[in-house]
């Protein structure tokens, strides 16, 4: 007999069963629930655990997963394309680089982590859907004490995604185009800041566009996603192959190992012995660097008393630091490993944290974040995996016709035939997050690393915005004279593949990839924030649940148009930088406590048999001792409790 052991077993040792084949049509097209399975006992009663405040399960047959051959590849386009597409957003194109400018590679092992930790998270949370049919925010509301506390508990830590910082920072690279390369200063000019929000608006009401037209709104998001996906992984490795060298892409790949690694201020000169040796070089500019003392702003342009812009040089740069040796960049970043501290002389490495937010918040939005992941089991569902083959999904208010979803989901009995048929489905859900998901996920965060790595030289001090405008910079120079150890440079390609034309060329093309990665994302993170709650008050309230089962678009669109006209509100209200340091703050906090309530879900709420095994118990609650971590020293920065080195 097959148990869930074997099974569990067979997913960590990578010999999980593969599926039997079966029309693909027969296991994505939805069918009514209330029946027995065909391999069930007749008097099957769906458990009703947990809070009885909610309604109780019905009951049905678990289909068999569908065999992904080369006739059906596009079967492939699941959950874990969308999703990855999505994640490459804010945290990659804007903070990532950020830090990689600053660093190198050096502190990309907390995405690592990160991005490991999320997968196995997806997982879990998928495996709730395949067994019922019902997103996992739908399980939350099933564990005691009751729904209500729960709906307030997840308000909260979802507080922050609402507002749509990726909306802002699309606009940037809009309005450094049509400045004409000139960074956009909204809060000492006025008309830039009318440009900043009517551009910011027109982009959010355009990316509603794909959830109002389209039948069922998950395939609207696949088109949308895959689009993306082929166009900037496309842009950004022309750039990577002909402009960027193999020591740029070594030192990304290794970042991703260099486990304890951590930002520290010291002097280049490790033996105080006076000269530059092999090793010193941290920046790379053959000189001899000392920590260069930080400038604080100095000039109030707003009026409100606290001084916010600095004094500038004869060339109008702001002056944020006191420049020893005049190369224009501030010099002492640097990092040490605290293993190798510790194993060389005993010494904990004086961290320095006056980047700290950036960190975290890179390792926050690495892959998706916060409750930004949940989705994945809403669309597990809308694909018709396993038991959501169903319950149906969310149709789109335009094209939407005979598409309806059910207010509770449908589980199966757990036997020795619908074990097998379970273990094909977690299978899928596995393969869709650890082979499409987690790779995806690296290769997004990558390639705009590289460029910010390649095209600016260490050390850069990178604002909250304008980190990809300053890429775009080093890739116009790069791109129109091409450095000796590049492609386009070694192979003779200069000739043709190099110019002030190409170079000014390359320059939009990175600023719109910019907007595009930002737009998009945008698109799905939207969907995503009101899918969920659309979804909790479908099942948890009462008077939804009298509700047709076919007006769900109704109540997706209208719930809609009410989170638009919050964001419009907030895009109006509050700078760009306000709005990321409010939309990542809680990212971590409400990532690991929700790791750690999917383990709760996933062992109490599903049968035995089903419930996860050691490894992925242990995943769900060092994840979520990780990003409480990260949410704990992100707050006491917030809260001034870390003071930047001088």
């Amino acid at each position: 007999m097959t148990t869930v052991g074997s099974l569990s077993e067979a997913f960590i040792h990578g010999n999980a069963p593969g599926p039997n084949p079966l029309a693909l049509a027969l296991a994505l097209t939805p069918s009514p629930c209330n029946t027995a399975p065909m391999d069930s006992k007749a008097d099957f009663t769906a458990p009703h655990p947990g809070s009885q405040a909610m309604p109780p399960w019905t009951t049905g047959e678990l289909t068999e997963a569908p065999r992904i051959g080369w006739r059906n590849l596009l079967a492939l386009i699941g959950p874990g394309l969308v999703m990855s597409a999505s994640a490459i957003g804010g945290g990659e194109w804007l903070v990532g680089p950020t830090v990689t400018a600053r660093y190198g590679g050096a502190m990309l092992w907390l995405a690592t982590l990160s991005i490991v930790f999320q997968a196995l998270y997806n997982i879990e949370v998928c495996r709730y859907t395949l067994y019922c049919g019902e997103p996992i925010f739908t399980g939350k509301l099933r564990t005691l004490p009751g729904p209500m506390f729960w709906l307030w508990v997840y308000l909260l830590l979802d507080s922050s995604v609402i507002f749509s910082y990726l909306a802002a920072g699309a606009a940037t690279p809009i309005q450094v185009i049509l400045l004409g390369g000139e960074m956009p200063k909204p809060d000492a000019v006025a008309s830039h800041w009318w440009m900043a929000k009517i551009i910011a608006t027109t982009i959010f009401l355009l990316s509603l566009v794909p959830l109002i037209f389209g039948g069922k709104i998950f395939n609207s998001l696949k088109v949308v996603m895959t689009s993306k996906l082929v166009i900037v992984f496309g842009f950004l490795l022309v750039l990577a192959v002909f402009y960027s060298r193999q020591a740029t892409w070594i030192e990304i790949g290794s970042g991703f190992f260099a486990f304890g690694n951590v930002p520290v201020q010291k002097p280049e000169d490790a033996n105080a012995n006076g000269r530059l040796d092999p090793g010193e070089d941290w920046d790379g500019d053959f000189n001899l660097d000392v920590v260069e003392e930080r400038v604080p702003p100095s000039i109030d342009t707003n009026g409100d008393g606290k001084p916010e812009d600095w004094e500038t040089d004869d060339l109008g740069k702001p002056i944020k630091h006191i420049d020893v040796d005049g190369d224009g960049v501030r010099d002492g970043d640097n990092v040490r490993n605290v293993f190798v501290s510790l194993l060389g002389g005993g010494e904990w490495p004086q961290i320095d944290f006056g980047l700290i937010a950036f960190i975290t918040a890179m390792a926050a939005i690495a892959g998706n974040g916060g409750l930004s992941n949940a989705p994945m089991s809403n669309y597990v569902r809308d694909q018709g995996w396993g038991m959501g083959h169903h319950v149906g999904a969310i149709p789109s208010i335009v094209g939407g016709r005979g598409i309806a979803l059910s207010h509770v989901g449908c589980v199966f009995e757990p036997n020795e035939s619908s074990l097998v048929r379970w273990g094909r489905w977690y299978w899928k859900v596995a393969r869709d997050q650890l082979l499409v998901w987690m790779p995806a996920c690296f290769v997004g965060l990558a390639l705009p690393s590289m460029l910010s790595v390649e095209f600016l030289r260490r050390g850069t001090q990178a604002g909250d915005w304008n980190a990809a405008v300053m890429t775009a910079q080093g890739v116009r120079q790069h791109v129109a004279d091409p450095p000796p150890g590049v492609l386009a440079y070694e192979s003779g390609l200069s000739n043709i593949l190099y110019g002030q034309a190409w170079g000014n060329l390359f320059w939009s093309l990175t600023l719109l990839c910019g907007f595009l990665v930002l737009g998009t994302t945008l698109v799905s993170n939207t969907d995503g924030i009101v899918r969920r709650w659309v979804d909790v008050f479908w099942t948890a309230s009462r008077r939804m649940r009298a509700v047709d089962p076919k007006f769900i678009k109704h109540v997706y669109f209208t719930t809609l148009l009410a989170y638009g006209a919050f964001v419009l509100a907030m895009l109006w209200l509050n700078t760009p930088a306000e709005l990321i340091k409010w939309g990542t703050l809680g990212f971590n906090l409400a990532l690991g406590f929700s790791s750690w309530h999917t383990l709760f879900i996933n062992t109490l709420l599903l049968p035995r048999e089903l419930r996860p095994g050691l490894f992925p118990r242990l995943a769900l609650l060092f994840g979520g001792m990780f990003f409480v971590l990260l949410f704990v020293l992100t707050l006491l920065n917030q809260l001034g409790m870390f003071r930047p080195s001088p």
